[in-house]
């Protein structure tokens, strides 16, 4: 292990003792003062990384699923994973996708996704996932499927609980986390609405979908709009008005996931229903 990699290690153990002290109720020590100027001294709130040639203040990032349009081959799921480095099992996951099917007379969907046991059986491997054929024989009135991922919100709960500042809005839009500077508290975890973070098992550090931000800053498509066969996942930029995004958006009838929190989600859907969220 080089210095930098001993600094980076001090420094979050510091920041998860000192972290851990506010949640165990420093004020009844009298160290309330001294761990805030700890925390803000030794964690800065993090900046966006620097990236030659992209200008974060001229891109409004926004993501769209046509959800009429995808067919659960979870292409999107197993490209996520390598692309970003993504634990390869069944429990952890940027994007997924979940699968509604409303049997006949019934009035609610069963829901599965990748992290059923019974796919989980089907795939075979934990590197590979697929549905499996559970609904074969049935009578189903009604079927579809729903990718999931990080909605990139306007108003963030994770920023908000986040105690260290690790996890920071850009200025395109995209919320980041810089793991050096997380504690793996999971405040964040907790804090989502849509389940789209969780603890890295390998780090300990929070993780989640930032759009591959280390894709869009260069010019290209996440992975999992790149790789979709069906285009059911639409990336673009909302400062463009012609771009495919901006476009689908404006002549769509679209829905955003649970819009009663506030949180102002930047992922657009159509093709769902009221027992999406």
């Amino acid at each position: 292990m080089d210095k930098d990699d001993n600094t980076t290690k001090e420094r979050r153990e510091f920041l998860r003792l000192l972290g851990g002290a506010v949640a165990l109720g420093g004020a009844a020590f009298g160290l309330n003062a001294l761990i805030g100027e700890a925390i803000a001294s030794v964690a800065a709130v993090p900046s966006e990384p620097a990236i030659a040639g992209y200008d974060w203040t001229k891109h409004r990032w926004a993501f769209a699923v046509a959800g009429e349009r995808c067919i659960g081959c979870l292409r999107c799921v197993e490209a996520c994973k390598l692309e970003n480095d993504v634990a390869l099992d069944p429990n952890h996951f940027r994007t997924w996708v979940e699968r509604y099917a409303y049997l006949e007379g019934a009035r609610e969907p069963r829901i599965d996704s990748q992290s059923d046991p019974r796919d989980v059986a089907a795939a075979g491997s934990g590197g590979e996932y697929r549905f499996d054929d559970r609904y074969r024989d049935a009578q189903v009135d009604q079927a579809f499927f729903v990718p999931k991922l990080c909605n990139q919100c306007e108003h963030p709960p994770c920023v908000e609980v986040c105690p260290t500042g690790a996890t920071f809005k850009a200025r395109d839009g995209v919320v980041l986390i810089d793991q050096t500077y997380c504690i793996g508290c999971q405040y964040c975890v907790q804090a989502c609405p849509y389940g789209a973070r969780y603890l890295d098992p390998r780090k300990g550090v929070a993780d989640k979908c930032t759009w591959c931000y280390h894709r869009i800053t260069k010019g290209l498509e996440p992975a999992c709009v790149e790789i979709c066969p069906t285009h059911a996942r639409i990336f673009g930029d909302l400062n463009d008005p012609e771009a495919e995004v901006s476009r689908f958006i404006r002549s769509r009838r679209v829905e955003v996931l649970k819009p009663e929190t506030g949180n102002g989600p930047q992922v657009f859907y159509t093709g769902i229903n009221k027992d999406v969220s």
